[in-house]
């Protein structure tokens, strides 16, 4: 079993310092090579997809970027300093969120809760230190302006529970919840896989002002047309190793699926 070393990133990558930076990563499960000397950059306001056909070894490489796996071999970077990711808190703690694809929300929480999910906050003073009161209404402020930036149309009271919210509206909060918090990097796990058109189309919307906003996002997804409306760059995963990094211009989506299926090279 060889394990080779990706290059690094081709010239298709934006000039400056990435925002998360990637190199040569090696995660192994006893014989099973989950990636073999993997190199990914990310650059701010971009969206980087990130897709390969089942076992290529997307989900670990997600998991070595956010702390629920720790790499044998390789380095991460962040804003061009090594970083070591011990457990997905570490990832949190650092501004990198991540959206998975059972989204993580409690249904019967209202959608402000859902967003200060585990970093409630208290009130200030005696209520909140001794009686350990939270502060509710300073949530759903917060949680009001942060759904206005990001533009979300679609939840106009956050004080309504996540269970009587639509599949698009819950895929709101949970990205809404990533970008509150995410001050580095947005990481969604196939955002649009259970969702129908119109709810799909106000996912993508979403990441595109994400991008506008200046965070850089990363995307997994098997839909390609979703993956070439959006991305700036994609990240073809074969085999555990990087077979190409292509852009929605350079390459078209039967270009990027014969990569990804190894009938085609880059």
């Amino acid at each position: 079993m060889s394990l080779v070393a990706d290059a690094v990133e081709p010239m298709t990558a934006p000039k400056g310092v990435p925002v998360l930076e990637a190199k040569r990563l090696v995660k192994t499960f006893g014989k099973v090579v989950g990636l073999d000397g993997v190199s990914l950059q990310l650059h701010a306001g971009e969206v980087l997809a990130i897709i390969g056909d089942n076992g290529a070894g997307k989900s670990t490489l997600i998991k070595c970027l956010t702390g629920a796996y720790v790499p044998d071999q390789g380095e991460l970077l962040l804003d061009g300093e090594p970083v070591h990711f011990k457990r997905p808190q570490d990832a949190r703690d650092a501004g990198i969120e991540t959206v998975y694809q059972n989204l993580a929300v409690s249904p019967a929480l209202d959608v402000a809760s859902n967003l200060f999910l585990g970093r409630e906050r208290r009130k200030p003073g005696i209520a909140g230190t001794v009686f350990r009161a939270l502060d509710t209404s300073g949530m759903r402020k917060e949680a009001r302006e942060q759904v206005q930036r990001l533009g979300i149309s679609t939840l106009q009271d956050v004080t309504v529970a996540v269970e009587n919210l639509s599949g698009g509206q819950r895929q709101a909060v949970a990205v809404a919840r990533a970008a509150a918090f995410g001050s580095k990097v947005v990481v969604l796990d196939e955002p649009t896989a259970a969702l129908g058109v119109r709810e799909s189309k106000q996912v993508l919307e979403l990441i595109e002002r994400l991008r506008e906003q200046g965070v850089p996002v990363i995307l997994i997804s098997h839909n390609m047309p979703h993956v070439f409306q959006v991305a700036d760059r994609i990240h073809i995963q074969r085999l555990g190793k990087r077979a190409a990094t292509i852009t929605p211009q350079s390459h078209s989506m039967t270009d990027a699926v014969a990569i990804m299926t190894g009938a085609a090279d880059a």
